[in-house]
């Protein structure tokens, strides 16, 4: 039998991406780990309606989502530690700004490129459903189809329960071939 554990969340761990806008005309940077698929062309992305972030997508309804390497997690992790209203996180990560003006930054292997579609409100949060407009990605972490390899790539996990950040695992197995 199982334990009823009431309503808390049991999606994690979930990957762990710095999305990137521009907030008065610098870049600015939020560490997220509530983020979901809901299409093919499609993600959302979950921040608490007081970041300062949220103030930079809705001026200009674009912003990046920066895939977190074990490279970059401790720059990552610090811009989640402090708000980009009282400090400024612009030269934190080297960055390029993209075709749609937000910030790519470097040191992460992919790269989303996204304009929002709409937002969708909860209780302390604003959820913004994006279209993915263009992917950036390092050679490294692609395969001889240009695809993304999660086995090279192996993004950090985060898990919200513990707030502690996961390596990724090993290949076990393939979808939709794994018979008796």
């Amino acid at each position: 039998m199982k334990k009823n554990l009431g309503t808390k969340l049991a999606l994690y761990p979930t990957p762990l991406v710095v999305v990137g806008t521009m907030v008065k005309g610098k870049p600015n940077y939020a560490l997220v780990g509530h983020l979901g698929i809901i299409g093919h062309d499609r993600i959302m992305i979950s921040l608490c309606d007081t970041h300062y972030t949220n103030k930079g997508i809705h001026d200009t309804n674009a912003l990046s989502v920066n895939i977190v390497s074990e490279a970059m997690l401790k720059k990552a992790d610090y811009v989640g530690t402090v708000s980009g209203a009282k400090v400024d996180k612009s030269s934190v990560f080297e960055y390029q700004l993209s075709e749609t003006g937000v910030p790519i930054i470097e040191d992460s292997p992919i790269v989303m490129e996204c304009m929002v579609d709409d937002i969708y409100k909860t209780p302390g949060f604003e959820s913004f459903i994006c279209k993915i407009v263009a992917v950036h990605a390092e050679d490294s972490v692609l395969d001889e189809n240009d695809r993304i390899s999660y086995d090279i790539l192996k993004p950090v996990l985060f898990e919200m329960p513990t707030y502690q950040y996961l390596r990724t695992g090993e290949i076990i197995g393939n979808c939709m071939q794994m018979k008796d």
